[in-house]
């Protein structure tokens, strides 16, 4: 009897703690909306030639994206304001970072293009699988090392020294570090999210496939 009273208990308090509020004003929110805005303010810095200050901020803010979560399960003050704040820091980050980078030609367009491409495809589709079929496809490692890369990348640009000689394999401007001219190492971490990244977005669209099927069968057997 003890031991089914304190398993009920137990469960009890891991309720309280997913519990998710309304509350705004929370300490992780704040943290939150501290980081949302340092993404516009890296970027300014960035577009007027404080390379170092736009590195600092960009990276900073790119490497705090764990806090303000842990604060909010830590002291089970998660609320659904954080929840949609925490996945938009990363994307305004994201697209500060490339659209700056692009501005000041340290980035082709085309890896703009299938960054931002991506993000709006997986939101729109994460979007419409959640609100029509109720159906969410959890994050996998990948994904995260992806967007990780990815911010590791940007911060190099940012930074853009030391400088590397590219392999010369090549003379299309638009590939930066398979052609003779010297570039940022960011650029190889840049390339190693992008891969990443296409994986990931490969594997979330099997996933969706199968679960759509799955509750499609699901329906027509119930």
């Amino acid at each position: 009897m003890k031991g089914v009273c304190t398993k009920v208990t137990r469960e009890s308090q891991q309720n309280l703690q997913d519990e998710v509020s309304d509350r705004i004003f929370t300490v992780a929110n704040v943290i939150t909306f501290i980081r949302l805005c340092m993404a516009p303010i890296a970027l300014g810095f960035l577009l007027t030639g404080n390379d170092v200050v736009a590195t600092i901020l960009f990276a900073f803010t790119a490497a705090t994206d764990f806090l303000d979560g842990q604060i909010a399960r830590r002291t089970h003050t998660v609320s659904k304001l954080g929840q949609l704040l925490d996945p938009a820091v990363d994307r305004v980050l994201m697209i500060c970072g490339v659209i700056g980078l692009m501005a000041i030609g340290r980035l082709p367009v085309w890896i703009v293009v299938l960054v931002l491409a991506r993000d709006v495809f997986l939101l729109a589709g994460g979007s419409y699988l959640l609100r029509e079929h109720k159906i969410r496809i959890p994050v996998i490692y990948a994904g995260k090392f992806a967007t990780t890369f990815l911010f590791v990348g940007i911060a190099g640009l940012m930074l853009n020294m030391p400088l590397i000689s590219g392999f010369a394999v090549c003379n299309f401007a638009w590939l930066p570090g398979f052609n003779g001219v010297e570039c940022s190492w960011g650029i190889w971490f840049i390339y190693l999210g992008l891969c990443l990244g296409v994986f990931t977005t490969v594997y979330y669209i099997a996933s969706a496939i199968r679960a759509l099927r799955k509750a499609s069968n699901s329906r027509e057997n119930g």
